[in-house]
């Protein structure tokens, strides 16, 4: 018998695992990652750390935390059906507990002994500045001490950048200081959603990417609504395009284009949960202006390792 479960059968080959939330109604977490980089021809396993009816902000809500010891177990597996031979990426969102930080944190660890290209994305979900802090107050220090150090990369909110670094965050020089304490040792890059929102243009918001040697703002359009899921879509389309060797910048600023889509969308149709773009239907948009803050030297952030029979036979276009 072998990994896959029958004799000579070849396990199903994973690109990425995305351990987050899992709703049954709602468009947040797995239920935005998964399609998002299957839309990018990207194969995903997805990892629940909590399962909802749906999300808190509706009358009603059941569903919790998944037991830390089922989360390991699945990573645990995924491993034991060697599924994991060409992994090149480890997506991680919404987590529901600090136990469940401890044992995602050690399995991250032994995939990167194992796979030192491996790229590790860190979606730490903590709250925002309408709501304040949503998730287990411990989970602040478990990303502090267990998650981050093994990030490539982080997508937080102004408000969760605030929290993980204890700075103010009020405008776009004090955002880039904060993001920088977070670049030490293995971590490379900081993709700051919505922020210094005192700062914004009219009908604009803004990320702000931070890598050592480079800070840039890319303004894109604000859309007057305010479904869940906007930075779990964010975040997996920064990451699949990254993946597919665009450049951080394009990257970043490709993943901006899929939110304003996906709000112009959901808008339209006057949806209650938000709707993804459409396959080729994303446009381009000319008030997605990149504006570098700092001067840029020689030194980039890395590009993830493509390791894939299928990535190595293929070229992608730049832009």
């Amino acid at each position: 018998m072998t990994a896959a479960g029958s004799p000579g059968l070849r396990p199903l080959a994973l690109d990425v695992v995305s351990v987050q939330s899992q709703v049954v109604y709602g468009r947040v977490g797995n239920a935005v990652a998964v399609p998002t980089l299957d839309a990018l021809g990207l194969a995903v396993a997805a990892v629940p750390t909590v399962v909802f009816s749906n999300t808190p902000h509706y009358p009603t809500m059941h569903g919790g935390a998944l037991p830390a010891d089922w989360v390991e177990g699945y990573l645990q597996d995924l491993t034991a059906r060697g599924a994991l031979a060409g992994l090149r990426a480890v997506l991680l969102g919404y987590l529901g507990n600090p136990q469940q930080a401890t044992v995602v944190a050690r399995w991250v660890r032994a995939r990167l002994e194992e796979r030192a290209a491996l790229c590790v994305v860190i979606d730490p979900v903590i709250g925002d500045h309408d709501h304040g802090v949503y998730v287990d107050a411990g989970l602040v220090e478990a990303y502090r001490r267990d998650l981050l150090p093994l990030a490539d990369g982080v997508t937080p909110n102004g408000f969760e950048l605030a929290q993980l670094t204890g700075r103010s965050v009020h405008d776009v020089d004090s955002v880039i200081a904060a993001a920088r304490t977070l670049l030490t040792g293995h971590t490379q890059w900081v993709a700051v959603t919505s922020a210094a929102p005192d700062t914004w243009a009219e009908n604009e918001t803004q990320v702000v990417l931070v890598t050592r040697t480079r800070a840039e703002v890319i303004a894109h359009p604000r859309i007057g609504i305010t479904p869940k899921g906007t930075g779990d879509l964010f975040c997996a389309a920064l990451t699949g395009h990254w993946l597919r060797g665009r450049g951080l910048r394009d990257a970043t600023t490709r993943a901006c284009r899929h939110v304003v889509e996906a709000l112009r969308r959901t808008e339209q149709a006057q949806s209650a949960e938000l709707l993804l773009p459409l396959p080729g239907h994303l446009r381009g948009d000319a008030t997605l202006s990149p504006r570098r803050h700092t001067t840029a030297v020689a030194q980039q952030a890395r590009q993830p390792a493509d390791t894939s029979a299928r990535a190595r036979a293929s070229s992608f276009p730049t832009p």
